[in-house]
């Protein structure tokens, strides 16, 4: 299928966009600065709270995903596409939403302060694991709701047929679905957490809640010490290496095969209790992750008055850096949906973005101005942070297409082109969709290396947003995050309506 040469060409381009501005950076700092004694908190603070974040995301997105997966009712496909608004939202905006609910003002805690329990606080390790577990929650579902969508009709058909009880039903089709797919999506919620930077500085609660990237910004940022941040990168990139290895090594499983890709209706799980289980876990999550939504919508609708016209122009750029993101995100995810191209791929989210623009900065600067490149250095960054979602999302199906078609579709000589058109993208359509809208919206919203770039003339929507707040423009940044906020929803609904076909 002549993919060998295009996965070649795509691994050396990765490797280039990430290695070659590390190795920049390396160059101009002279060497490794040695730790301070803080710093080995902040790597073993990061570790603990990936690892509780990755766990109750993973513990929780089960049950959901379990329950979407075979139920059916008004307004399904709606609260699916809303599960994915958490993970797409600026994070910055989802912080104000968080606070707004669990806050020492928030809803949350009126409610344990009428009932006369104890107040709880946002801020410190459990703040961080609950904000990533916002975040994470929806990605966790939608990653096992594949799994469970992917079980052939066939299999469910027989099950029914043969009569199994709900615990033969879950022993023998969704524990091994669920033990291929698990490993890999709690690896990567753990990698995305070992990255995170502005939930640690708004809700960490200061240098006891310190994560690596967190440590990473304040080396550039204040001391500009680039030799101390490329070794927190070097850090990073090890950790989320390792943890990349140990879930390729536990989801070795292999699929359900090939099924004739007809719509079997659930039997299982009919009872009271079980349509009991399912309505509860819909509603707690759905309640969890749209209220401080919500709080968002309805704080930013007076401030889109106060909205100028250089709101257009910002939102003109952010749309332009995410559809060139997202182009070529899957340009580089097609030909290294393998095991070793996802591998590959964490890369992206292994190695801070900040250090990643800091040495594309010092590359291109003898040679042009680096502000004129903000936009395209933004774009490449971005695709390159959205790579490990897209790969995860798109490998298990692109594998078991080649699995189950390649040999056919060898026998009857079909071209590259042939079998790219008539059989591999078609199948892959409902994944493809998702990774794309995933990769825009992500785009959509980023706030990090367009900070370092960018000058007043070429702002994209979060850093307009940045700036209005930072000027204390509290009613107009809420309007205009409002703004971003629908924008990144329409760009995901829009890539993503093929993938929520029949989910």
């Amino acid at each position: 299928m002549a993919r060998g040469p295009f996965a070649i060409i795509a691994a050396l381009a990765v490797l280039a966009v990430t290695l070659v501005p590390v190795g920049a950076v390396l160059i101009r700092a002279g060497g490794f600065a040695a730790f301070a004694p803080g710093d080995v908190d902040a790597i073993r603070f990061t570790l603990w709270q990936a690892t509780l974040s990755a766990f109750f995301s993973i513990l929780c997105a089960v049950p959901v995903s379990r329950a979407l997966a075979r139920r059916n009712f008004p307004g399904r496909g709606l609260l699916v596409a809303l599960l994915g608004a958490p993970f797409i939202l600026p994070i910055i905006v989802a912080v104000l939403g968080l606070i707004a609910t669990f806050g020492t003002n928030g809803i949350v805690n009126r409610v344990l302060g009428a009932l006369g329990l104890p107040e709880m606080t946002i801020y410190g390790l459990h703040g961080v694991v609950i904000a990533h577990v916002f975040f994470n929650l929806p990605l966790a579902t939608r990653l096992i709701l594949q799994g469970w969508l992917a079980m052939p009709g066939e299999r469910l058909r027989l099950a029914a047929s043969l009569g199994l009880s709900p615990w033969a039903m879950f022993r023998t089709l969704e524990a091994p679905m669920l033990a291929r797919i698990l490993p890999g999506a709690f690896a990567v919620i753990f990698v995305i957490c070992l990255s995170s930077f502005a939930v640690a500085l708004t809700l960490g609660g200061g240098p006891r809640a310190t994560t690596v990237e967190l440590a990473i910004y304040q080396a550039m940022r204040f001391d500009f010490d680039l030799g101390r941040a490329a070794a927190f990168s070097v850090v990073q990139l090890a950790l989320a290496i390792a943890a990349g290895l140990v879930a390729l090594r536990l989801s070795g499983g292999t699929g359900f095969g090939a099924g004739l890709d007809r719509i079997v209706p659930r039997w299982d799980g009919q009872g009271a209790a079980a349509r009991a289980l399912d309505a509860v876990a819909i509603a707690a999550v759905a309640l969890f992750l749209l209220t401080p939504l919500v709080l968002v919508t309805l704080r930013g609708v007076p401030g889109l008055v106060l909205l100028g016209p250089e709101m257009l122009e910002a939102a003109w750029n952010s749309l332009w850096v995410a559809l060139v993101s997202t182009a070529l995100c899957l340009i580089w995810a097609l030909p290294l949906a393998t095991r070793r191209g996802e591998l590959l791929g964490l890369l992206g989210i292994a190695l801070s973005p900040l250090v990643l623009g800091t040495g594309l900065f010092l590359i291109v600067r003898p040679y042009v101005n680096p502000f004129t490149l903000a936009l395209p250095v933004t774009a490449l960054i971005n695709a390159l942070v959205s790579l490990p979602f897209a790969l995860r999302i798109l490998r298990p199906e692109a594998e078991a297409i080649r699995a189950d078609f390649a040999r056919l579709a060898q026998s009857l000589g079909l071209t590259p082109w042939a079998w790219l058109r008539f059989v591999f993208l078609p199948r892959l359509r409902r994944p493809l969709g998702f990774a794309a809208g995933l990769t825009a919206a992500l785009s959509m919203g980023d706030l990090g290396v367009i900070a370092l770039f960018a000058d007043p003339e070429r702002a994209t929507l979060p850093l307009y947003v940045y700036r209005l707040m930072g000027s204390y423009q509290m009613e107009a940044a809420q309007g205009a995050a409002l703004v971003l906020l629908a924008s990144s929803l329409a760009l995901f609904w829009a890539f993503d309506r093929g993938g929520r076909v029949h989910a």
